[in-house]
């Protein structure tokens, strides 16, 4: 496999013309055939052209090919839901199949997860006055956190405002610049962010590729260590991370291991635990876990299961966790109650699998390419951007709520369709969407090889 650095690069770091030149390259392409804008398409504030001096040079460009893609209706973001995500939503004031959405487990409006956070209300309020180091803290936070390391059978769990957080949190808060890491290449932009903040040495494996990690390990400068850092499930292929392989890399090599299961948590082993559980592993093969509570736990947060020790050093040393406001209450008692059912309901999980896997063997028989993706996580690979958006939009007018996935997010020529199944899915959902997708087969989708 290749190393794909156009989509680990910081997007401040690249130039004007690449900036621009996707979108204008779209737009050209679409001149002429404009769709029309529609309630369903547009946000609610479309973008204007500013003269404000706090703007980038680079903006006034940038918001003329925005113009012109609300003007064309062609722009596929921020489209508002009128009401609850689910495996069905309103959006125009029709109802159309959620594709896209991350609720894996098909929690979000569950009543006893909307009881509980309407109970926290009642009892802690809105919000909690200050950061968890000082008066921020309540049960519910040691609570959830305790539930954590159960889950994932660590001695511990620190909570975080965000996945995004938590990653940050670790890996400046552990590392110095006499460390280095060791990333795989299509690891999540957080955990890329982190090692700057930190000013820790990065290195890059080749997705997958435990080869290239050897390489890696191989050539270790005498007295740093050594963090290997990788995701469970990739959140833009649906690939598994080959984590025995990992396990013993690390442990041939004296360097300590990190993965982020905020895609993996709730959707791989038999009980949703995770990668390790997939496997067959111990927890404690795994030095740092560290997930979002946003994904199959339908909520938000983050948090980071690690030893004891580390625990309190976060706790006391972590900039995100002692500079930020801590979790709202009800937040944390819908995570509390999720996890609660969860273990409660393990078939969500096997459904989940099972619709997934319906939904790839369905797509493949129409001749879509789906990469090497064995998750609910679906990438349907287009290359062509203005392939992914067009698409898009022809399965929103059939009633398919889909999201392209387009540069800088992914590298020029990988545009995809990136669909996330849901436990809450029935079967003939799933067929309506395979339907929507014979009849919009795309002559630019790419062959699977």
């Amino acid at each position: 496999m290749r190393l794909m650095p156009m989509a680990a690069r910081r997007i401040k770091d690249r130039s004007p013309k690449e900036k621009r030149e996707p979108l204008a390259r779209l737009l050209q392409q679409q001149g002429g055939q404009p769709n029309g804008p529609s309630a369903a398409t547009t946000p609610v504030t479309p973008p204007t052209p500013m003269g404000n001096a706090l703007l980038h040079p680079d903006a006034a460009p940038m918001f003329k090919l925005l113009d012109r893609a609300f003007e064309m209706g062609v722009y596929p973001y921020q489209i508002p839901l009128e009401g609850k995500s689910g495996a069905r939503v309103q959006i125009g004031g029709r109802s159309v199949l959620m594709l896209s959405s991350y609720d894996y487990l098909g929690l979000i409006g569950h009543p006893d997860v909307d009881a509980s956070a309407v109970e926290a209300i009642k009892k802690y309020g809105t919000g909690t006055g200050g950061v968890r180091l000082l008066t921020g803290t309540n049960d519910l936070h040691h609570q959830l956190e305790r539930q954590l390391a159960d889950f994932k059978g660590t001695s511990a769990a620190v909570l975080f405002t965000t996945g995004y957080l938590a990653n940050l949190a670790v890996i400046s808060t552990l590392l110095t610049r006499n460390d280095r890491v060791i990333l795989d290449a299509l690891a999540h932009r957080s955990l890329i962010d982190a090692c700057e903040l930190a000013h820790v040495p990065i290195r890059r494996f080749r997705h997958n590729d435990m080869d290239s990690l050897r390489e890696k390990l191989a050539t270790r400068p005498f007295g740093r260590r050594t963090l290997i850092v990788a995701e469970g499930v990739y959140s833009m292929d649906g690939d598994i991370c080959p984590l025995p392989a990992l396990v013993a890399l690390k442990k041939k090599y004296g360097a300590f291991l990190m993965i982020d299961e905020s895609h993996s948590l709730g959707v791989l082993g038999a009980t949703g635990r995770g990668v390790d559980e997939h496997f067959g592993l111990a927890s404690n093969d795994v030095d740092i876990w560290t997930a979002s509570l946003s994904k199959a736990i339908p909520s938000n947060g983050g948090f980071a299961a690690v030893s004891r020790e580390v625990a309190v050093y976060l706790q006391h040393a972590a900039a995100p966790f002692i500079f930020s406001a801590a979790l709202c209450p009800a937040a944390v008692a819908a995570i509390c109650t999720a996890l609660t059912i969860l273990r409660a309901e393990p078939e969500r999980v096997a459904t989940l699998n099972r619709n997934a896997t319906l939904l790839r063997n369905g797509l493949r028989e129409l001749g879509y390419n789906l990469g090497n993706s064995v998750t609910p996580i679906v990438p349907v690979m287009l290359r062509s951007e203005m392939a992914a958006v067009t698409m898009a939009r022809s399965l929103r007018d059939l009633g398919v709520l889909v999201t392209p996935v387009i540069f800088p997010a992914v590298p020029l020529g990988e545009a995809r369709l990136r669909l996330c199944v849901s436990a809450g899915h029935s079967a003939a959902d799933l067929e309506f969407a395979l339907a929507a997708f014979s009849q919009v087969r795309s002559p630019h989708a790419v062959t699977p090889p």
